[in-house]
This record gives structure tokens, C-alpha cells and sequence, in this order.
């Protein structure tokens, strides 16, 4: 197993080296050993996929940090590869707090984290702008101060909180790059057009999450656009839980049980996880 500085060095490497690449969102350790066995260079937690295993619904209010860091740490021992923690907003409004849950996460064994400006409450939407941006500062000096620095990814909510303000969202992520993160990400963002605009605004790596972008688009023409690092949230989740719902559903509602078909064969899923076992 590699080194916690030698996943950082690959972690950094992913972000500096040309095209883009695929960090796809685990739940467990099943799942992060799952994608890890198709040959992803990195995973990202994700705290929809953590919320739907615990049966709540997502929100920093619905599943405690002790609980995130909890699942980090899991997913982060699960493989070789590098790791960036889900924090929300931090789980806490000053900044100061909010940082020491990157610490936390750092301590659990991941190389990257984020963090949004999001208050995780609808009526107080996003935090106001120099509150987040002195948030986003804390969080950096917090993950920069280990002996690997652990890279920071900070995220402007306004597109996926009903705030359709593109140039706000552009105004907090050129802010946020001059307060110390190393990785921007605006969720919400669409249509190539948009992200291309977003990728040109700043100079640091852009994220984008592609459940809620045009589905239709590639990981080429995403990496065309300027995009660096590409993720898909909590979709690998919903995914999961729809095939399984629609085997319950027919059990439930025909009492049959051609679903059983299309499962995964328990020989290549043995075969997959016993690698871990040596």
C-alpha cells in the first residue's frame, strides 16, 4: 500500500499532467474496491451516496461529521489510490471550524478535500461572499499545512441552490483561487458552452460533476473545454438503488424474479475483492 505522501504526489500529478481525468464517487470500501479494479487513478467520497446507505436524506444536518470521517477513512483504506473527502460546508459556519474538518479528513488518510459555500440550510442558501472566501482561506492553510499538502477543492453552490448567476458563481471561484484553493468546482454547470466559460476564468483546475451537466457529454470534450478533473457525485448511488429498486419492485408487484439475471456474478465479485485479502 503506498504511502500517504505518495498518493498526495499522485494526486498532485493527476491535476498537473495534460487531458483530464475520471474521479468517480464511491460509498464503501465495496464500492471504492470495485472501481479501483477498472483502473480509476483516484476516487472522491461523496455525502449523497453516504446519505442513501444510511437510509437519511443528504445534508450536512442528516448524517454528523463523525460519520463522514468515519466513511473517509474507510474508502481511503480500501485502496491504493489517492482520495478526496465530501465535507459539505464543513459541517460548521466559522471558519475556524469548518478547516478542522479537513484536518480531520487529512488525519483519516485522504489527499484532498472539499469544501462549499453552501450553509446547508435552503432558506440561508449560500454564505455571503467574503464570509465563504474567508472559509475557503481557512480550509487552505489548514490543508496545506500537513507535511504532504493535502489539496484543496473549493466549491460555489449558486447554480445548484437556485441561483442561476453565472457571474457571481465566476467571482467566487476566482476568489476562492486567490485564497489558497487549489481546485475550483461549481456544481450545476450544464452545457459545454458554460463550463468553457467557467475554465477560462480562473487558472487553476476546474471540476466538473457530470450529474447535472448534459450527460451526452465526453470526457474528451469536457477536457477540450478546460476541464480537468471530472466527477459524478452521488449518480453511481442513485444508479445502484435503482437497479435495486426495480428488482423489489418486481418481486413485489408481479412476484417474479427475472432481475436475478442481470446481477452481478458472485465469482467475479469474489474475484475482484479477494486481491485485498493478500
Amino acid at each position: 500500500m503506498p504511502t500517504q505522501a505518495e498518493k498526495a504526489a499522485a494526486f498532485r500529478a493527476l491535476h498537473q499532467r495534460p487531458g483530464a481525468f475520471i474521479i468517480p464517487n464511491p460509498w464503501d470500501a465495496g464500492t471504492a474496491r470495485l472501481l479501483a479494479s477498472l483502473g480509476f487513478e483516484a476516487l472522491a467520497t461523496t455525502s449523497l451516496g453516504l446519505a442513501n446507505a444510511l437510509g437519511r436524506p443528504d445534508g450536512t444536518n442528516a448524517v454528523s461529521l463523525d460519520e463522514v470521517i468515519q466513511n473517509v477513512r474507510a474508502i481511503a483504506e480500501a485502496t491504493n489510490l489517492p482520495v478526496n473527502a465530501d465535507l459539505e460546508n464543513g459541517y460548521a459556519d466559522e471558519p475556524e471550524l469548518a478547516a478542522e474538518a479537513v484536518r480531520r479528513a487529512v488525519e483519516a488518510g485522504v489527499v484532498g478535500a472539499s469544501i462549499e459555500d453552501f450553509t446547508g440550510d435552503a432558506q440561508r442558501g449560500v454564505y455571503d461572499f467574503q464570509h465563504a472566501v474567508e472559509r475557503v482561506h481557512a480550509a487552505a492553510e489548514v490543508a496545506h499545512s500537513f507535511p504532504v499538502p493535502v489539496m484543496l477543492t473549493a466549491r460555489a453552490e449558486n447554480l445548484l441552490r437556485g441561483c442561476n448567476d453565472l457571474d457571481d458563481t465566476i467571482r467566487r471561484l476566482q476568489a476562492f483561487e486567490k485564497a489558497g484553493a487549489d481546485v475550483l468546482y461549481a456544481p450545476g454547470l450544464r452545457d459545454l458552452n458554460t463550463i468553457r466559460a467557467v475554465a477560462r476564468s480562473v487558472g487553476k483546475p476546474i471540476n466538473v460533476v457530470m450529474s447535472m451537466a448534459d450527460p451526452s457529454i465526453t470526457a474528451q470534450q469536457l477536457a477540450d473545454a478546460g476541464v480537468k478533473r471530472i466527477s459524478v457525485g452521488g449518480a453511481l448511488s442513485r444508479l445502484a438503488l435503482g437497479a435495486f429498486m426495480e428488482g423489489a419492485r418486481e418481486m413485489a408487484e408481479k412476484g417474479s424474479f427475472t432481475w436475478v439475471r442481470r446481477g452481478m456474478p458472485s465469482r467475479e465479485l469474489s474475484s475482484i475483492f479477494d486481491k485485498w485479502q493478500s
